[in-house]
C-alpha cells in the first residue's frame, strides 16, 4: 500500500489508517485483534487511538481501546513496523473520569496522559501524539461558528507544547499533532515551535468527508500546505451515513441507531440525508457501493496524508481498504462537486 510522509516528520504511513474507536464498545478484544491482523496483512502500518476511546465515552470502558491494542502488540511483537498514534483529551466537564474533573492540557495532565497511554499500549513510545481537541473556546463536534461569548480560561498552547517537547526529549513520543483545530491554531502551534525551539506539529486530524468539506473552505488546506502539516481525515463515512445503510434501512445496526439520538445529531440532519441519497445514487450508477466512492474520493485528495477508517466487521474493513484501489473518473468527481455545490457541508 502507498505510504506518505507526515508533515516534515520521519513518519511514513499507509494512505489508509485503521481507526479503533469501536474497540471495547462495538468490538470485543478478539474482534479487535482480528481487525488489527487483517489491516497489517493488507499493508496498513498506521493505527490511531485515543485515551478516551472507545466511543461513546463511558467511565466503565474508557481506556479499553488502548488496552486491546496493547495486548495485540504484546502478542504479535511487531512494534517497530508500526506507527501508533494516540491522543490526549481536552477539557470536558462530562468526562470527569479521565484524569479527574479538572483534566486539561497543562503540563501535569500531558505527562499523566502519556504515561497511562504507554502503560495501556504496553509500549515504550508513541509515534504520533495528538491534542484531541483544544483547551480554548473553539466550535467543534457539530458547532460551526465561533462565539466569543463562550470564551473561557484555557491552558496556553505554549505550556502544552513545552510539555510535549519534554516528552519528545525523553523518547516517550516521536512526533506531535493536533485534532479538531482551526487555521489560527495550526499557525499558532507552528509559530511557537519555531520561536521557542519546540517540536513542530506534523499533522492535523480533522473531520473530512463528502458532507463535511470545510477543510477546503476555511483556508485550512492552504494553511497546512504552506506549513507542511498533513491532514488525517476522520469520519470519512460520516459515522456510516455515507454507506447508505441507514438510507436503505433506517433501523440498520450501527452507531447512529444503537447510541442515543442526540449523541451525533449532525449526521441525521435532513440535508445530510438528502446529500447521502444523491451520493449513493451516483456511486451505484457507476458500479460502486456508496462506501467505496466516498472513501476513494477521500483517499485521492491531495492534502490528505492518511484517511482514518473504522469498521465493526472484517467484511466492512475489507470493503474500506479495497476502495484504496479505485480511481474515480473525472466525470464522477465533477458530479460529486455538483452535489456539493447544491448541498454544501450539511454534516459539518
Amino acid at each position: 500500500m502507498e505510504r506518505k510522509r507526515l508533515g516534515r516528520s520521519e513518519l511514513l504511513v499507509s494512505k489508509v489508517c485503521l481507526g479503533t474507536m469501536t474497540f471495547g464498545e462495538q468490538n470485543t478484544e478478539s474482534e479487535a485483534h482480528r481487525q488489527l491482523d487483517y489491516a497489517v496483512e493488507r499493508g496498513i502500518n498506521f493505527i490511531d487511538t485515543a485515551e478516551m476511546y472507545p466511543v461513546m465515552g463511558r467511565a466503565e470502558t474508557q481506556g479499553s481501546t488502548e488496552r486491546f491494542i496493547g495486548s495485540w502488540l504484546k502478542s504479535r511483537g511487531r512494534r517497530d513496523e508500526l506507527v501508533i498514534a494516540s491522543k490526549i483529551a481536552g477539557p470536558n466537564a462530562n468526562m470527569n473520569w479521565i484524569r479527574g474533573a479538572a483534566h486539561d492540557l497543562d503540563a501535569a495532565n500531558v505527562r499523566a496522559a502519556v504515561e497511562t497511554s504507554l502503560q495501556r499500549l504496553q509500549t515504550d513510545y508513541i509515534d504520533l501524539y495528538q491534542i484531541h481537541w483544544p483547551s480554548r473556546n473553539l466550535p467543534i463536534f457539530g458547532a460551526n461558528s465561533f462565539n466569543p461569548k463562550r470564551e473561557r480560561a484555557g491552558v496556553p498552547i505554549e505550556e502544552t507544547l513545552g510539555a510535549l517537547g519534554e516528552l519528545v526529549k525523553a523518547g516517550k513520543i516521536r512526533e506531535i499533532g493536533v485534532s479538531n483545530e482551526s487555521s489560527w491554531g495550526v499557525c499558532e502551534y507552528v509559530k511557537l515551535a519555531e520561536t521557542h525551539g519546540l517540536p513542530r506539529i506534523a499533522t492535523i486530524q480533522n473531520l473530512y468527508n463528502l458532507t463535511a468539506r470545510a477543510f477546503e473552505t476555511s483556508l485550512l488546506d492552504e494553511t497546512c500546505f504552506r506549513s507542511d502539516v498533513s491532514l488525517l481525515a476522520y469520519s470519512p463515512l460520516a459515522f456510516g451515513q455515507l454507506t447508505a445503510k441507514y438510507l436503505d434501512n433506517p433501523k440498520a445496526h450501527g452507531r447512529l441507531t444503537i447510541f442515543p439520538p442526540n449523541w451525533s445529531p449532525r449526521y441525521v440532519r435532513p440535508e445530510v440525508l438528502a446529500a447521502t441519497a444523491e451520493y449513493a445514487a451516483l456511486a451505484r450508477s457507476h458500479g460502486m457501493s456508496p462506501a467505496q466512492m466516498a472513501l476513494a474520493w477521500c483517499y485521492s485528495r491531495w492534502f490528505v496524508g492518511s484517511t482514518i477508517i473504522g469498521a465493526t466487521t472484517l467484511e466492512q474493513l475489507k470493503e474500506n481498504i479495497d476502495a484504496a484501489e479505485i480511481t474515480l473518473s473525472a466525470e464522477v468527481v465533477a458530479a460529486i462537486d455538483a452535489i456539493h455545490a447544491r448541498i454544501t457541508n450539511p454534516g459539518q
